[in-house]
């Protein structure tokens, strides 16, 4: 016999739990086991007043971000439609049945106000990192970074050229005032830097880049640094998309590991971004770190000629001798004052004498086209050195299979997080949504690998 619901009327009263039809292998419960909020309320005590009605609870607010960067939820509208109907975000939120959610407005209130000037979300951030080691996740041994291009929230058609000069930042006479963005464009103005080819009228801190064969856009990098035993973002920057900022965030990020948690790794992993001259020397001299790092080296020739590895160098004479026996000496005469021989990027040059040059039978093959050979030798020499011998090595084998880690990482951020895009414009709001990111990659990989064995849930 077929059965029919009868009775449109509903039961009077309900005896309802959430904790009772949230499932234990819930990514949302297991993240809620390793989430350290205690220390919130304290921290965020001197920005509110002692006077006047309460305000939402912070720890609802921070609680809801995190679901929305946990689950890939970009929209705050959509967020709080989200935690509305889903029980399950409902309990991680503290939030009853019958509670009323916060509307979309307060976030950006409390994000752009009370949130970043206590910088409560780096403090999140580095609760992550402290849970982990704590946890036994941090190796400390070996770090990698990198860094990942995001676009901004900027239109390439709305800019002015970077040598416009006359620009009205302010928006003029009886015109709105200038935006968060680019307020602290204007504040952090280096007029002496070289201006960008175009600059962005919404986001004026982001840069013009592009990948090969694609559009140019306005973007910002996201710079990880991670420890390569279980793939632990131990810290994360925001800088324009510009390489020199890369490689000063990697130097920012290594000390303020250092500083904050008492860590220093033994070897550094990265690309032929970090392998220059001066990064070495900083890892080599400053830090004692081993760098595995390929060398940034443009001594090398690809048209079949002599490059600079086939020439030896003298420290005691401070010269080069060529495959053809000849001396190439940094100065060919004596002055009456002493020179330090040293351009503005650090090299020193050495020069062949053009007689030995011009009677050599192997000219062909190293200067052709010049009446004699030329070698240039960096300051920091002798850390490329180093880093030469450590490529040389198995172990740089291996790191250069831990580097894929931090990658994965910009992957799972961009198509798991949908973080391919930015919603906040200028610096604090790439540093906000970049440190939310990270903090909520490291709680999710502490419920991934902290939950019990016999317990078998997705939470990708």
């Amino acid at each position: 016999m077929m059965g029919e619901k009868s009775g449109a009327q509903g039961q009077l009263f309900y005896q309802f739990n959430l904790d009772d039809v949230v499932p234990a292998d819930h990514l949302l419960r297991r993240i809620d086991a390793v989430l350290d909020l205690s220390d919130l309320r304290a921290q965020l005590a001197p920005f509110y007043s002692h006077t006047g009605r309460p305000s939402i609870d912070p720890e609802l607010m921070l609680r809801m971000l995190l679901i929305g960067y946990c689950y890939g939820i970009r929209s705050e509208r959509r967020l709080c439609e989200e935690v509305r109907l889903n029980l399950a975000y409902r309990w991680f939120c503290r939030l009853g049945i019958e509670a009323s959610v916060p509307d979309h407005s307060t976030f950006s209130k409390t994000r752009h106000g009370r949130f970043r000037e206590a910088d409560i979300l780096r403090s999140l951030f580095e609760t992550t990192v402290k849970t982990c080691m704590d946890k036994g996740l941090v190796g400390g041994e070996g770090f990698a970074t990198d860094a990942s291009i995001i676009r901004a929230d900027a239109n390439r058609q709305n800019h002015i050229d970077g040598d416009d000069n006359h620009h009205d930042w302010t928006g003029g006479a009886g015109g709105s005032p200038p935006s968060r963005a680019v307020r602290e464009y204007l504040k952090g103005l280096d007029r002496e830097a070289a201006p960008p080819k175009e600059i962005s009228l919404s986001d004026p801190a982001s840069r013009l880049t592009a990948a090969v064969g694609r559009p140019a856009f306005f973007g910002w990098c996201t710079n990880y640094l991670i420890d390569v035993k279980h793939a632990v973002i131990m810290d994360v920057a925001a800088t324009p998309a510009l390489r020199t900022a890369e490689v000063n965030a990697t130097k920012a990020m290594i000390e303020r590991v250092e500083d904050r948690f008492g860590m220093k790794p033994k070897r550094l992993i990265g690309d032929t971004a970090y392998g220059t001259a001066e990064m070495l020397a900083w890892m080599v001299d400053e830090k004692n770190i081993e760098p595995h790092v390929p060398v940034w080296d443009r001594g090398e020739r690809d048209d079949g000629t002599f490059g600079r590895s086939d020439f030896v160098y003298d420290a005691e004479t401070n010269a080069y001798t060529c495959p053809g026996g000849k001396k190439l000496g940094q100065f060919n005469r004596n002055y009456a004052k002493p020179r330090a021989g040293v351009d503005k990027d650090g090299f020193r040059k050495y020069r062949a004498r053009q007689s030995d040059c011009g009677a050599c039978a192997l000219k062909q093959q190293c200067c052709p086209g010049q009446p004699y050979r030329r070698v240039l030798r960096s300051v920091h020499e002798d850390a490329r050195e180093v880093a030469r011998a450590v490529n040389a090595t198995p172990d740089f084998e291996q790191s250069r299979r831990d580097r894929k880690k931090v990658e994965m990482l910009f992957a799972h951020l961009k198509r798991i997080l949908k973080l391919d895009r930015l919603r906040l414009r200028g610096p604090s709001g790439a540093h906000d949504e970049f440190t939310l990111a990270a903090a909520a990659q490291n709680l999710r990989k502490l419920a991934k690998l902290l939950v019990p064995p016999d317990l078998n849930v997705a939470t990708a």
